[in-house]
């Protein structure tokens, strides 16, 4: 079956950036329609944030100097501005005025948590399951905001565009394919997660924003700028991966290498809260000589400080006492589509937001608990800026399918085979060979999905194309940068993380 409807403003994801922009055109009197993926707020990269959201407290100066030196000196200092100085007033207004999160407390005052290359305590959280208590009660508070449709269980598939301008998006669930057309689209897609063998991200994150925004001609900045989060459980199967946050070694864990040697002193100043590039490059580096890095947590009490970490590990037969075995995963991209102050891209009628926005504050390398915060405040602006749009109708792409024959496990194969190449070529080193041979392996991906995708519709084609686009786009970018922050060049890398 297919519908056809009309809003002011469609949504396309629903982590904290997606809900921000929601609420933010919503609270505006605009018809709101918001999709995702999901079925509910655990599912998005947001939900499975752990640390929290940095604020500015008292500190705003430093906070800006803390994310450009964690950047590598390569942030955007207008776009840092924006970040800390509407940090407070947004937190305060969406967060606790609006949805009452529950955020740790000491004596009736936000207790504050520390991570690295903070050079203070400003980290708001709850427990080290943020992310849940975040985005639970927004995803509740939209589905019952009476100006806001949510299609969850719900994939776009591609952008309308008509005269380099986009007009909404075509829709897809397991019954219906819907044209949505909207007066401004906002994309909030999240990351790339699923694009390599070891990730922290959720399995929904095919770099789907990404992927249609550049099909749709909007610019991409920053894309060689993956992160690594150092310290991941170090399990075989991928599935059974999950985050040690990095409130915990700001709590006081050390890591120790295979010969129970603290070895992040070596590498840097400020040791275990060194920026994350700088550990992740140095637990791979030890895992290699040694063969094991785990995380010493001794010297405080692990079970009452992190209850949900630690319920985590026992569930995976961890025993806290010897260490916790970790190893980096691939976590956040720093880049995306090119947004403004506004979360604009370079086409009218499309915004972007999240991680799948390249908005200039993380340049090179985030800081710790910046994402969350990023997408809250760009995700309010790009909801204030879209709003008060209507929807034009006009000729949408044909997607239907003609050809239902596709063989099996091809999209399966096709994504076990791109994630090969980007554990292989694009990992936490690189070098411009390789890179150069993943990008040809990789266009004659695209080309395949491209001869499927002309004469078949469905969501694993569909995020399997944005998979291999946005794949080129990271190697593409990775061969023509020169080495900074978690962008690492070296004439013989180092092979992909094996847990």
């Amino acid at each position: 079956m297919s519908t056809t409807e009309s809003t002011n403003v469609l949504v396309i994801g629903s982590g904290i950036a997606g809900c921000a922009a929601a609420l933010s055109a919503a609270r505006n009197g605009d018809n709101v329609a918001l999709v995702t993926k999901a079925t509910h707020a655990d599912e998005t990269s947001t939900g499975w944030a752990q640390g929290g959201i940095a604020t500015t407290r008292h500190d705003a100066d430093q906070f800006k100097q803390d994310i450009i030196d964690a950047s590598d000196n390569t942030a955007d200092p207008n776009a840092v501005d924006i970040l800390v100085n509407e940090a407070p007033s947004v937190i305060e207004d969406v967060l606790i005025e609006t949805l009452d999160v529950p955020f740790d407390k000491e004596n009736d005052e936000f207790a504050y948590g520390q991570e690295a290359a903070h050079s203070t305590r400003r980290i708001l959280h709850v427990g080290a399951s943020t992310g849940k208590h975040i985005l639970r009660p927004f995803f509740e508070y939209l589905q019952n905001h009476q100006s806001v449709r949510i299609y969850d269980d719900s994939t776009a598939l591609e952008l309308i565009t008509e005269h380099d301008t986009v007009h909404g998006a075509i829709v897809e669930d397991s019954n219906t394919s819907r044209v949505i057309f909207a007066g401004n689209t906002i994309l909030a897609t999240g990351g790339i997660g699923t694009l390599y063998p070891y990730s922290t991200n959720p399995s929904a994150a095919t770099g789907d924003g990404i992927g249609m925004a550049s099909l749709a001609g909007a610019q991409t900045a920053d894309m060689a700028f993956v992160q690594f989060h150092p310290t991941a459980y170090a399990a075989d199967d991928p599935d059974e991966l999950f985050l040690i946050s990095e409130a915990v070694r700001g709590e006081g864990a050390v890591l120790r290498n295979g010969n129970d040697v603290r070895f992040m002193p070596d590498y840097h100043v400020d040791a275990e809260l060194a920026p994350r590039d700088v550990v992740a490059r140095a637990v791979s580096s030890e895992r290699s000589q040694t063969g094991t890095v785990y995380l010493d947590v001794s010297s405080f009490d692990f079970e009452s400080t992190f209850p949900d970490l630690a319920a985590k590990c026992e569930q995976h037969d961890v025993d806290i006492d010897a260490g916790i075995p970790v190893a980096p995963a691939q976590h956040f991209l720093c880049g995306g589509v090119v947004v403004d102050t506004h979360g604009r891209t370079t086409v009218d009628g499309l915004y972007a937001v999240g991680e799948c926005a390249r908005t200039g504050v993380h340049g090179a390398n985030r800081l710790a608990s910046t994402g969350l915060l990023e997408g809250l405040v760009w995700g309010v602006r790009a909801g204030n800026d879209a709003a008060g749009k209507s929807a034009t109708a006009v000729e949408t792409p044909d997607v239907t399918t003609i050809d239902p024959q596709l063989p099996d496990q091809f999209t399966d194969a096709k994504f076990k085979r791109i994630q090969q190449i980007m554990g292989r070529s694009a990992g936490i080193t690189r070098t411009r060979d390789d890179l150069q041979n993943a990008q040809a392996e990789l266009r004659r991906i695209k080309g395949e999905i491209d001869a499927y995708a002309r004469t078949r519709t469905s969501r694993s084609l569909y995020e399997l194309r944005n998979a291999a686009v946005t794949a080129l786009l990271i190697t593409q970018a990775a061969s023509e940068t020169d080495s900074v922050g978690c962008h690492q060049l070296v004439e013989s890398a180092d092979p992909a993380p094996q847990m």
